[in-house]
């Protein structure tokens, strides 16, 4: 099912969390790839979220969660080509890989999973991610020809183990045995991929702004308060302690892995504490909308990646034929704000192996004319975003034209800051 967030009658906090965690079942229905038959696709950018991974932090006196990092095509869940990617990433000391990212394992590999490794469960994530869209791009499409060069591709990123494994699975069924010689991975330094142009004080103002909106709900919320008491009862530490643990993202590895919550000779951490700690995490979703702080913070961090992303899709319409398929490799604090930022406000908190989708089409009648479609975890949310949302109304084409993408980048991203420039919006607060 498309993943956008309707509003329910209430939050179900177990639902949510099951669809956080994106385990592989059934394949979903994906709107990717789909335009008038006259239209051509020229070029395609993808976003993802790294797969599922073990948790970043551990509750302090806790038997750690009990997870296998090896891979094994045997144990479930598993793909048909788990076995053929892990032979070929075996052979990757051709590919050109920057900095640090080199000296990374390409599929993780540990017994016992180490702090944020990615997990067999992340890996066939990504597999299934490339396997979906190279039936859209490549076969149906033929974004690329089958003698692609370097040069067509343009792959990016962090420098974690478990977003360049996350890349490298996506691209081994996106384009099954790549020839090694012709990957270029290159590292991106900044979780919002700022690049040369992350210098914005302002962006950091609303980013202090929105941590105190989300300590103020935090400290009015008592039901969460009683259950980090009682939480910090069962392990024997200060409450003070067990919030600074992060508990929330041990706790949704429990749940995603079906392992069952840990315990103490004092008790046992439930499932009426898991409720009560993801019902807050929504109920700061919702109400980080509302106060638009956040928005604010999103304009600003993800403008230097939406224009590269502007800036590539116009050369490719130009005519250029580099850099068609373009593969970015990030967390859900890179993807978040650029939902935020285009005004996607249904989409949900970007799960594991989230994939944010940017489609160049040409009209074949009149080959000038260009146009785009955004999409998320396959859902079509073009006309969710706030600088197409009117041209709904009145268009026959289900997509939006290239330039009103290009205005929001280069100019009406800055309006709300009463500013003309990504430069002078960083020194200036919005009205």
């Amino acid at each position: 099912m498309p993943d956008l967030l309707t509003e329910p009658p209430a939050i179900d906090p177990v639902y949510e969390a099951h669809v956080y965690c994106n385990i592989p079942t059934i394949a979903e229905r994906s709107m990717e790839g789909h335009a008038p038959h006259y239209f051509k696709l020229v070029s395609v950018q993808v976003l993802i979220r790294h797969g599922d991974r073990y948790p970043l932090y551990a509750i302090p006196k806790t038997k750690r969660p009990d997870i296998d990092c090896m891979l094994v095509p045997s144990r479930k869940p598993s793909h048909p080509q788990l076995e053929a990617f892990i032979k070929h990433m075996s052979k990757g000391s051709a590919a050109q890989m920057d900095g640090s990212l080199s000296s990374l394992p390409r599929y993780p590999s540990h017994s016992l999973c180490e702090m944020g490794e990615l997990t067999q469960t992340g890996v066939v994530q990504h597999l299934r991610n490339g396997q979906q869209l190279r039936e859209i791009y490549i076969n149906k499409h033929k974004l690329l020809p089958s003698d692609w060069t370097a040069k067509q591709l343009y792959l990016e990123t962090t420098g974690k183990s478990r977003t360049l494994q996350s890349a490298l699975a996506l691209l081994y069924t996106f384009l099954p045995d790549f020839d090694w010689k012709k990957i270029n991975m290159r590292l991106q330094w900044s979780t919002i991929f700022c690049s040369g142009s992350c210098d914005c004080p302002m962006r950091n103002h609303y980013l202090e702004e929105e941590q105190r909106r989300q300590y103020s709900l935090r400290v009015k919320n008592n039901d969460l308060e009683k259950i980090y008491v009682d939480m910090a009862k069962i392990v024997g530490i200060p409450t003070r302690q067990l919030r600074a643990s992060n508990p929330i993202d041990s706790l949704l590895c429990y749940f995603c892995h079906n392992v069952t919550f840990p315990c103490t000779k004092t008790g046992c951490i439930g499932m009426e504490h898991f409720k009560v700690i993801k019902r807050h995490q929504l109920e700061d979703e919702r109400e980080r909308q509302e106060k638009k702080l956040y928005f604010l913070y999103a304009l600003l961090a993800t403008h230097p990646f939406l224009n590269q992303t502007v800036d590539r899709l116009q050369r490719v319409a130009e005519g250029k034929k580099e850099e068609v398929f373009v593969l970015y490799s990030a967390h859900d604090v890179t993807l978040s704000p650029v939902l935020s930022a285009l005004g996607i406000t249904e989409a949900r908190f970007p799960r594991f192996a989230a994939r944010l989708v940017f489609e160049l089409w040409q009209d074949g009648k009149r080959p000038k004319e260009h146009f785009i479609r955004i999409l998320y975890n396959g859902a079509d949310v073009t006309f969710q975003t706030s600088f197409c949302k009117d041209h709904y109304k009145h268009s026959s084409k289900p997509m939006c034209p290239l330039e009103k993408f290009v205005n929001f980048v280069k100019r009406d991203m800055f309006l709300i800051f009463n500013s003309t420039s990504y430069y002078d919006a960083c020194r200036r607060r919005a009205l």
